[in-house]
């Protein structure tokens, strides 16, 4: 079935939207979530969590052109702060690695005023993203959105590790660049 007619059930409230959902997209989001949480019954537990947020969110939200980012990302915020809940030492330092090179890109909030601009910056990196050529987008969004390790990546896009940690280099010192451009405070 495909995602409109999905969407358009969770709007009339039929539960067996829920289903659907899981037939079509539980495996990935499984997948997603154990990238983040490491532990399979924790990802079972984010899976679940986000087919019940799903029916809170829709309506008002209406993803039908979006559906599977739109549950990606609550999976996502979903396991992050399991993670960060249950202090998961060895993925916190997975996440904690990928933290550390982005952040010589990213500016820190440091008052209310910069947590109100953190939309902007949102904004700012999507439109970073989309000048990005389909290879080095995808490789981007593998490492920091989905949290693939370099080696996923290089398997995924039959290329050296190598290739891949110098592109992701490359997008990096391009980024900061690119925010720099944007008077983004580094």
């Amino acid at each position: 079935m495909d995602d409109i007619k999905i969407v358009e059930m969770y709007l009339k409230r039929e539960e067996e939207a829920i289903k659907l959902t899981s037939d079509k997209y539980g495996a990935r989001l499984k997948k997603l979530a154990y990238t983040i949480v490491n532990d399979i019954q924790t990802a079972q537990e984010c899976e679940n969590d986000t087919y019940l947020q799903a029916w809170k969110l829709i309506p008002p939200n209406e993803p039908r052109d979006y559906f599977y980012p739109f549950l990606a990302r609550i999976i996502r915020h979903i396991s992050l702060n399991c993670c960060r809940e249950k202090s998961a030492l060895k993925r916190s330092a997975y996440i904690c690695e990928l933290s550390d090179e982005m952040q010589e890109c990213l500016p820190a909030a440091q008052n209310v005023e910069e947590t109100i601009n953190e939309m902007l910056l949102g904004e700012a990196i999507n439109g970073f993203i989309s000048t990005l050529n389909e290879e080095k987008r995808n490789i981007f969004l593998r490492r920091y959105w989905f949290m693939d390790s370099i080696e996923e990546i290089s398997n995924r896009y039959e290329i050296s590790k190598s290739k891949v940690k110098t592109i992701l280099y490359r997008i990096r010192k391009q980024f900061r660049r690119f925010l720099e451009k944007e008077d983004y405070m580094i």
